[in-house]
């Protein structure tokens, strides 16, 4: 039985480490990463097509109109989306895909695919999520002003979410979410074409 595979979104706030933990269930688990589309600039270090796909406004635009996103939001003054075809070709190879992506687009998700499992990144407190901001050494304080501004509306949208994990320590975080993942696929919702082929198996082997 070739079965298709799930299909799992990572969202939280900017600077809850998100990007850092999808990397490690990849190279821990194995698990096939959508890359997203973007206007912003690189940060030090990211590569296009590995990190992002860095776009101009007007070529992101020109995708929103072939309808060559799953979904697409702006977010502090920058375009983020999702790639169609990657994310449906690997579906359909029985490969589960992660899809790190920002809240309204979670909702976006959840719409076109039901059984997508939804899990929401968070730090521990909110002086953890400014520090790690100020961290990075990459941004103004205008433009974390910005984002702890966002996190406080995303906060709102947590409950349309799953699950929620805080990731404080990172293999504890990535084997928590590698968990809810492996959980979700037992659940029967989940078996019932399984559940009818070994009870077929099992008449036509007594039959």
């Amino acid at each position: 039985m070739n079965k298709k595979g799930k299909l799992i979104v990572l969202s939280g706030f900017s600077g809850a480490g998100k990007g850092t933990l999808v990397k490690a269930m990849i190279q821990k688990y194995g698990y096939s990463l959508s890359v997203s589309a973007t206007t912003r600039d690189p940060r030090p270090g990211e590569v296009d097509g590995r990190d992002y796909y860095f776009k101009s406004v007007e070529e992101f635009r020109n995708l929103i109109d072939y309808n060559g996103f799953i979904e697409w939001a702006q977010y502090v003054d920058n375009y983020y989306g999702t790639p169609r075809k990657f994310v449906e070709d690997e579906l359909a190879a029985g490969r589960d895909v992660i899809l790190e992506i920002e809240v309204r687009g979670a909702m976006n998700i959840k719409e076109q695919y039901p059984d997508a499992v939804l899990i929401f990144i968070t730090t521990k407190d909110a002086t953890t999520l400014h520090d790690r901001l100020k961290g990075r050494g990459s941004e103004t304080d205008d433009v974390i002003a910005k984002r702890m501004s966002r996190a406080g509306e995303e906060a709102d949208l947590i409950s349309n979410y799953e699950y929620v994990v805080v990731n404080d320590d990172l293999d504890e975080c990535v084997d928590t979410v590698h968990g809810i993942i492996e959980s979700k696929k037992c659940e029967l919702e989940n078996q019932m074409d399984f559940v009818k082929e070994i009870r077929q198996e099992l008449l036509d082997f007594y039959g």
